[in-house]
């Protein structure tokens, strides 16, 4: 159980880094919300699935309704993290905020 933990918790600190490396290797504001977006969303749900497994080593029913809470964060993450992406590239957009063209300077 302890292999698997690890691997959902190393598996979504490898997805938050590479939502580090978009952010700043892309070119203007979408890119990097996208890119934000994305791999954050992943990456929570596996570092709190982790965290929920491991609290599952000691079974109980006290433990498993703590996971079953863990699980349910996770679930409003995955669900709230693209609308609130979706709402701030709208802003974005409505402001007047130009996507990035090939052959224009990064900003």
């Amino acid at each position: 159980m302890t292999i698997v933990v690890s691997i959902f918790i190393l598996g979504g600190l490898f997805f938050f880094a590479i939502g580090v490396l978009g952010i700043l290797r892309f070119p203007d504001f979408y890119s990097r919300l996208h890119a934000a977006g994305k791999s954050d969303s992943l990456a929570a749900v596996l570092v709190i699935a982790g965290v929920a497994l491991y609290n599952l080593q000691d079974l109980s029913l006290d433990n498993l309704l703590v996971s079953l809470k863990i699980m349910l964060i996770a679930v409003f993450i995955y669900v709230a993290s693209p609308t609130a992406t979706h709402a701030l590239t709208k802003t974005a957009l409505i402001l007047g905020f130009e996507p990035w063209e090939k052959g224009n300077k990064r900003r």
